[in-house]
C-alpha cells in the first residue's frame, strides 16, 4: 500500500494519492490471458504483431486491445501494489482494467454511508484488492462477500479449487480483516444469514442472470444515494449476453441505464 494518504475531511477515511504524473512515460500493459480464442498461438503471434504497430500507451489482456491510453490503473501507485500483491494466477494479472474499476468506484462508496458488498467471491481476490487499495486492515468498512465457495452452482463455471475445505482458505485469507464478513451459501437464501442495511458499493459476479436479479430485488434498494453497483459481466457477449438481455428491463423500469464498459463491467450510479 502506498505510504502516502491524504485525509477525507468528511469522513477521515485514509485515500491514496496519486501522485505527480510523468509527461515523458506512458505505461504498456499486455496478457496473454483471453478467451475464446480458436488459435491462440496463431493469435498471440497476431497480437504481437499488432502491439508493434501502435502508438505507446497500449493494453492488451482480457479480451480488450486498446492503444492511445493512459493506462491509468498502472501509474496509481497504491492500486498497482494492491493488484501485484494479490495476483494468484493468470486471470488476475489479465484483469487488472476490471479490478481498477472496482478500486475507483470504492474510492468514492467508501466516503458515503453504508457498507461494501461482493456477490461471487471465489477466491476473495477482488474485495482484497480493493481492501489493501484503501487501507489493508484498516479499511474502515464492513465488507461482506457472498458465495457458495466449496462448490458452484452454475453449470460450466467450476473453478479452480471449489471443494470441500475451499470456504475455509479464503477466510483464512482475511484472517487479520476484522471487517470482512464471509457467508457461504445460495443467494439470496444466505442473505438471511445476514445482510447490510445500507450499502455504498456492491459488485455482483454471479455469472447467471436469475441468481443476479434475485441478488438485486434485495441489494438494490438498500444502495444508498451515490453508491455504486458493479456487474462483472454485463457487457460480456456469448454465454453471458443473457444477463444484459434480463438486467436491462430491470433497471428501465426503475428508470436507470447501465453504463457499459469496455472491460465487458456494467456499472449503475444509484440517485
Amino acid at each position: 500500500m502506498n505510504d502516502e494518504v491524504q485525509k477525507a475531511d468528511q469522513t477521515g477515511v485514509s485515500l491514496p494519492l496519486l501522485g505527480e504524473l510523468p509527461m515523458e512515460r506512458v505505461v504498456n500493459f499486455a496478457s496473454h490471458k483471453y478467451w475464446g480464442v480458436s488459435d491462440p498461438a496463431r493469435f498471440k503471434a497476431l497480437m504481437d504483431e499488432a502491439r508493434s504497430l501502435v502508438t505507446a500507451g497500449h493494453f492488451l489482456g482480457d479480451n480488450l486491445f486498446t492503444w492511445g491510453r493512459n493506462n491509468s490503473a498502472l501509474d496509481d501507485p497504491a492500486f498497482r501494489s494492491a493488484w501485484e500483491s494479490n495476483i494468484q494466477n493468470d486471470a488476475d494479472q489479465a484483469i487488472v482494467w476490471r479490478r481498477y474499476i472496482l478500486a475507483c468506484a470504492a474510492f468514492h462508496c467508501v466516503q458515503l454511508q453504508g457498507d461494501f458488498v461482493e456477490c461471487g467471491v471465489y477466491t476473495g481476490t477482488g474485495i482484497k484488492t480493493v481492501m489493501d487499495y484503501l487501507g489493508g486492515t484498516a479499511f474502515p468498512k464492513t465488507f461482506w462477500g457472498y458465495d457458495t465457495f466449496d462448490y458452484n452452482p452454475v453449470a460450466g463455471h467450476a473453478f479452480a479449487g471449489q471443494q470441500e475445505g475451499f470456504f475455509e482458505k479464503v477466510q483464512e485469507r482475511f484472517a487479520s480483516y476484522p471487517l470482512v464478513r464471509l457467508v457461504k451459501g445460495f443467494l439470496p437464501q444466505s442473505f438471511a444469514d445476514g445482510c447490510p442495511e445500507k450499502v455504498a458499493y456492491l459488485h455482483i459476479d454471479l455469472n447467471n442472470a436469475e441468481g443476479e436479479l434475485a441478488t438485486l430485488e434485495v441489494l438494490f434498494d438498500r444502495v444508498v444515494p451515490g453508491g455504486i453497483v458493479v456487474m462483472d459481466d454485463y457487457e460480456w457477449s456469448g454465454i453471458y449476453r443473457e444477463q444484459k438481455r434480463r438486467e436491462d428491463p430491470w433497471f428501465e423500469a426503475r428508470g436507470y441505464r447501465v453504463f457499459p464498459l469496455p472491460t465487458g463491467q456494467g456499472l449503475v450510479l444509484k440517485r
